[in-house]
């Protein structure tokens, strides 16, 4: 069994045109004032990390790795969920996704996929000068737009969906194979990997590669009605990753999953912050200690009622209260005795 570690934040929802939210330096200190003890770096944000430099200078990497260890905080993960999301987009989110683009490869997808996968690319290698063994994204979508199979999908579709996902993405989990750095894939809906099923598909479309692991976020199933807990005990090998949001389901006569077009507040299943919702951390914590998952606790907030500042305040501690302390020898040594070989012979009628 390993102990989580933790608390840690990740900063994307934070990020903000004030103080401190606008500056390494600030959110590091604001991060540290709260009690967290990483942080999960957006590789969107350049103020808050180069990624062009991070991937060619180990010097930079050095000195932006001792800039946040001297608040007493370190670098769970990179992220690139946004760029990750553009290694694969169905033209029918074309102009949505472009805002997650340079200006100059808006209508041209071709030119923005090229451009996304370069851009993973050198977050892996950023990792590995960074020290860190696990990078954080999303798989993108080829098929999102069919998962309710109505009109019929034509058979074949899925799987050919999934050999190019799986195209798409084996160069870039070779090269985080040369870096020696896990991609933990964000199971989540909108991307093609959202539940376990189409977490083996794409396993088993990229040849089982080593490299193919899981950000395991317990919100998003909740939204599904998918066993978050017995999902650990099916994939508990390949979660390298670990973001603690939580998410409720009050479905009504009116509402359910599909949540009728509305805006979060007003859908059935929507996100809160951690201990706010429905989800039992403390089984999720108990499971992933258990099977010696070796991750951060990466608090993410999106909660549609709770301010980011009080869910931050709260979060760190929330956190910590969750971390379970793995234990080192059995409750029942005390009782115990040395090795007789003889003895044990004996208890058998040997």
């Amino acid at each position: 069994m390993k102990t989580i570690k933790g608390p840690a934040v990740f900063l994307a929802q934070f990020v903000d045109k004030n103080p401190p939210f606008n500056s390494l330096d600030g959110m590091c200190q604001w991060a540290a004032d709260l009690g967290y003890k990483g942080i999960q770096i957006p590789t969107w944000e350049h103020f808050l990390i180069d990624l062009n430099k991070a991937a060619e200078s180990q010097d930079y990497c050095d000195e932006l790795k001792g800039r946040i260890n001297s608040y007493g905080l370190e670098i769970t993960e990179l992220s690139t969920h946004l760029q990750g999301q553009l290694v694969a987009v169905h033209p029918a989110y074309d102009l949505m996704f472009d805002n997650f683009a340079p200006d100059a490869l808006k209508n041209n997808p071709k030119a923005r996929t090229e451009w996304a996968v370069e851009v993973v690319k050198k977050a892996a290698t950023a990792s590995r000068r960074l020290g860190i063994k696990a990078h954080a994204t999303f798989s993108g979508a080829l098929l999102w737009h069919t998962w309710h199979p109505w009109p019929q999908r034509p058979p074949g579709l899925v799987e050919m969906g999934f050999e190019e996902l799986a195209k798409r993405w084996l160069p870039i989990l070779n090269h985080f194979d040369e870096e020696g750095v896990d991609v933990c894939y964000e199971i989540h809906p909108g991307e093609d990997l959202h539940d376990g099923d189409t977490f083996e598909r794409f396993l088993e479309a990229t040849g089982n590669h080593k490299r193919v692991n899981i950000l395991y976020d317990p919100s998003h199933f909740v939204l599904q009605q998918l066993d978050y807990i017995t999902y650990i005990d099916h994939y508990h090998e390949f979660i390298r990753a670990f973001h603690v949001k939580d998410s409720e389901f009050n479905p009504t006569g009116k509402k359910g999953a599909f949540g009728g077009y509305n805006d979060w507040g007003d859908r059935a299943g929507r996100y809160r912050s951690p201990g706010d919702g429905q989800i039992d951390f403390k089984s999720i914590f108990s499971k992933l200690t258990q099977y010696g998952c070796d991750v951060w606790a990466v608090m993410e907030w999106e909660c549609c009622i709770k301010s980011p500042e009080q869910g931050a305040r709260e979060g760190a501690k929330f956190i910590q209260d969750h971390i379970i302390e793995a234990t080192q020898k059995t409750f029942d040594d005390f009782a115990g005795g040395d090795i007789d070989p003889e003895m044990l012979k004996r208890i058998l009628g040997n």
